[in-house]
């Protein structure tokens, strides 16, 4: 299947997925490029706004397997990665695989484990694999972790560490629906479903995958991607001196990297063999949202991550470059 063919059918599975969830097509089409981007994405949403539903269709419209664990504090790490059973016929340790040894992972209220257990998806999300007794596990490929977090609700739960955070390709907020939004989300959950079908198949995926590491991106647009993460850690340099006080610790490194992946996959997915300046603009805000830890001063005045990334992206000049020549040219 050619190029054209491959983003059509990306675009077929983003349509069959919204047939389930209706209303949320910037959500589904960023887990979409989490997927393409071989990444792993964290939603922080309030119950009952379709999350599972949303991993379920994506896996189905793939033909991916999947599994969900619900993370409670007395959840353990072999819980999560599989655990080493004595077998008395044999004689002999069976390795029992967890519910992580799957292709599309749904990490439910990760926030309410122990951070032992947490960092059990370390290894897995990272290295795509699990040891467990001094044996590496190799994870299947295609591999994504949907981990969700409830923001309503803080007892009994234990943040996630920074450095966990920041392994997350995006973090995707997803909020109630709007007033005729949930009135087809109810219409159509109350009457007979349409069992979804898959559109392509995980080894179309992988190809895809591929084909989405060949999307040029200008070096013009690769220098506006660290300045716009340099500008995070330092925004005094950059002429965003109200946003100095609200911002104790800005973007790594590993977010200009994520937001050029992310850049790619959705240049790939609108049929482009380069990126565009607004499709930086469109994934920005997604991966920079975790990876900024607000000062004190940002929590009393109710400053949230969005707010300062769009004043940096105010700030900072978009380049005007001929990428479609220079792709061409390439």
């Amino acid at each position: 299947m050619d190029k054209s063919g491959l983003a059509t059918r990306i675009g077929a599975v983003v349509q069959n997925v919204e047939r389930v969830i209706f209303g949320k097509h910037h959500e589904v089409e960023l887990a979409m490029v989490a997927l393409v981007c071989r990444g792993h994405i964290l939603v922080e949403d309030v119950p009952g706004t379709g999350k599972t539903v949303l991993a379920k269709a994506i896996a189905r419209s793939l033909g991916c397997s999947f599994k969900r664990i619900q993370f409670t504090p007395d959840l353990l790490p072999s819980d999560v990665t599989g655990v080493s059973i004595f077998n008395q016929r044999t004689s002999q340790f069976e390795f029992r695989p967890g519910p992580v040894m799957t292709q599309i992972v749904l990490a439910d209220e990760i926030n309410r484990a122990t951070p032992k257990t947490q960092s059990a998806l370390l290894e897995a999300m990272e290295e795509h694999q699990v040891t467990v007794d001094g044996v590496t596990y190799q994870l299947p490929d295609p591999f994504l972790v949907m981990a969700t977090q409830n923001p309503i609700e803080t007892e009994g739960t234990y943040a996630l560490p920074e450095a966990q955070v920041d392994r997350f390709m995006m973090k995707v907020l997803i909020t109630y629906p709007s007033e005729m939004d949930e009135f087809v989300v109810v219409e159509r959950m109350t009457s007979p479903l349409t069992a979804v079908q898959p559109v392509l198949t995980t080894e179309q995926l992988i190809v895809l995958q591929h084909e989405v590491d060949k999307v040029f991106v200008d070096p013009v647009l690769m220098e506006y991607i660290v300045r716009l993460v340099t500008a995070t850690r330092q925004p005094k340099d950059y002429g965003v001196q109200d946003v100095a006080k609200y911002i104790t610790y800005g973007g790594s490194p590993r977010a200009s990297i994520n937001i050029v992946l992310t850049a790619r996959a959705l240049a790939f997915m609108r049929g482009r063999s380069y990126v565009l300046a607004q499709d930086i603009a469109d994934v920005a805000v997604d991966v920079l949202r975790h990876r900024i830890v607000l000062s004190y001063e940002a929590l009393s005045d109710d400053v949230t991550p969005d707010t300062l990334v769009a004043k940096i992206m105010e700030r900072i000049p978009v380049p005007a470059a001929p990428m479609q020549g220079h792709a061409l040219v390439r």
